[in-house]
C-alpha cells in the first residue's frame, strides 16, 4: 500500500511532462518555394500564451524572448478587439460589397 502512492505521483508527474512536450517541425516548402529550417515549437492547444514568440516567454531552444502580443487573437492578454480580425465592424466584406441584389 505504501508503494501505490509514489507510484500514482511518479504516473502524474510524467504524463503532465508528456502533455507539455514541445514538438519537432520537420523543415518544409512554402507554396512561394522558400525553405523553412526544421525547428521546435509548442504544442498546439487553444491558447497563445504559452507559444514561445507570446510577450516575455523565452524560447528555450535559442534563448529569444518573445514580442508577439497577439491582439487579434482572444485568448491573449494583449486582445484589442475594436482592432480584431474577429470583429465584424473591421470586416471588409460588408453586405453592400458582396450582395448579387444591385
Amino acid at each position: 500500500m505504501k508503494l501505490i502512492k509514489p507510484i500514482i505521483f511518479f504516473l502524474t508527474l510524467v504524463t503532465s511532462i508528456i502533455s507539455f512536450a514541445d514538438v519537432f517541425v520537420n523543415g518544409y516548402y512554402r507554396g512561394d518555394g522558400t525553405y523553412v529550417q526544421p525547428h521546435y515549437r509548442s504544442s498546439p492547444n487553444s491558447t497563445v500564451t504559452d507559444n514561445f514568440s507570446y510577450f516575455g516567454n523565452t524560447n528555450p531552444f535559442t534563448g529569444a524572448i518573445g514580442t508577439n502580443k497577439y491582439y487579434d487573437n482572444p485568448t491573449s492578454d494583449f486582445y484589442n478587439p475594436s482592432n480584431s480580425i474577429y470583429n465584424p465592424s473591421n470586416s471588409i466584406f460588408t453586405p453592400s460589397s458582396y450582395s448579387i441584389f444591385r
